[in-house]
């Protein structure tokens, strides 16, 4: 098979390679169910290959080329400290083109021909299940970093962003909480808002909130009038919105130009951070609410150096954003797995893995070694006229990832 282009992590990461980019039913923790293929992880030199698998190109370029540069600049940080356990990290990048089949197939060429010690990439639900069973049939590891809709673990990916006890209800309980009775729900149409929403019109029913509409469009759509129109007709107190990628620059535009204001009917959104507020334009967003575990303006220690770091490298016209935080905490994580483990193999790391902890920029998060998610805490945010989010909710402190929602009756069935 044809050599990937590489890229060399070190001291002058050199960016090769196309460039970059949640949900789910439950997936046997056991994996698929047969014998792995061998590994032909090679760790006799003094470097080790690992794989970015981004969407650098298609609908989903408007999020993904950001969680690129952060794992770039992840590993050349690495790198420049020493490395993991004293080997350099070879990179080897590949675009998932915004198509869960593309992914897939990146995939497997990642582990079975380039040989990765581990894959970290991946954004909507529907890339990440279409990987999914190439990483269990191998016995691979992924570091998946997006928030996504929870109701699956596997033991060859760890989640490291939030799963739905950590963003949406938390999203849910806010907008109760601010008086919200009635919610309207727009998504793309794929796996992570169709199981989002069916999770939200369970704590809607649960919670007294009615569901005035439930409107989707294909990924990468830009008509959104006949939504909107809907939308306004509606009145409902506030609009939930799952929408991927460039989608939402249409979207918020049309909102704007019917006349539709934060005040009056907030649009919470789960997939807008920094870098997407930009592409929408701040005047068309200004005011309206989100929910992430990360923003930029963050003030702590960690996350001016983190801020700091990605403006040298990459522009002080940047942001950084939930996403590409949770990317690139993904590389340290897996750093200290292997290190707690003293090995690159796959079953070493994952069983090395209950209880690392990270000095995240996001704050401190720890892996739970029984469902590969993480400890995060929860926040909601505006965004303010200067295009960047500030924080109006905390939870205070990380939330435990309840990925099947056991601890909620009202979640009672939704896994099945």
């Amino acid at each position: 098979m044809r050599r990937a282009r590489r890229v060399l992590a070190g001291l002058a990461l050199l960016s090769v390679g196309l460039g970059v980019a949640g949900c789910g039913a439950r997936v046997d923790e056991t994996g698929s169910g047969g014998q792995a293929a061998a590994s032909c992880v090679d760790t006799s030199g003094d470097a080790v290959k690992i794989g970015f698998l981004n969407s650098r190109s298609g609908t989903m370029a408007i999020s993904e080329n950001t969680v690129y540069n952060s794992l770039a600049m992840a590993a050349e940080e690495i790198n420049a400290s020493g490395g993991v356990l004293g080997k350099q990290l070879e990179v080897v990048a590949e675009d998932g083109a915004s198509e869960p089949t593309v992914f897939a197939e990146k995939a497997q060429k990642l582990i079975r021909s380039d040989c990765v010690a581990a894959v970290f990439g991946g954004w909507t639900s529907s890339s990440r299940k279409a990987m999914l069973p190439v990483f269990e049939s191998n016995d691979a590891l992924l570091f998946y970093p997006v928030q996504y809709e929870g109701l699956e673990s596997s033991e060859n990916i760890f989640y490291t962003g939030a799963t739905t006890n950590q963003q949406i209800i938390p999203a849910l309980d806010y907008l109760k909480e601010q008086g919200a009775r009635s919610l309207f729900l727009v998504g793309s149409d794929y796996v992570f808002p169709q199981t989002a929403n069916k999770i939200i019109k369970a704590y809607a029913e649960a919670n007294g909130m009615e569901i005035k509409g439930e409107e989707y469009a294909p990924l990468g759509h830009t008509d959104f009038s006949t939504i909107t129109s809907k939308v306004r007709d509606a009145g409902a107190d506030a609009v939930f919105n799952t929408l991927n990628g460039d989608s939402n620059v249409a979207f918020f535009k049309e909102y704007r130009n019917l006349g539709l204001t934060p005040e009056a009917m907030p649009v919470l959104s789960v997939s807008i951070a920094e870098e997407e507020v930009g592409g929408i334009g701040v005047d068309n967003i200004v005011g309206q609410p989100v929910a992430w575990n990360y923003y930029q303006t963050l003030d702590t220690p960690q996350n001016q150096e983190f801020v700091a770091a990605f403006k040298a490298r990459y522009g002080q016209d940047k942001v950084t954003s939930d996403p590409m935080e949770a990317a690139y905490t993904s590389l340290y994580l897996w750093k200290a797995m292997v290190e707690k483990a003293e090995s690159f193999a796959v079953p070493d790391v994952r069983a090395a893995a209950g209880g690392v902890t990270f000095e995240a920029p996001e704050g401190a998060v720890t892996v739970n070694g029984e469902n590969h998610h993480l400890a995060k805490t929860a926040l909601i945010g505006k965004v303010a006229p200067d295009g960047l989010i500030y924080t109006e909710w905390s939870s205070g402190t990380p939330i435990e990832p309840d990925p099947y929602l056991t601890t909620y009756p009202w979640a009672t069935g939704l896994a099945g």
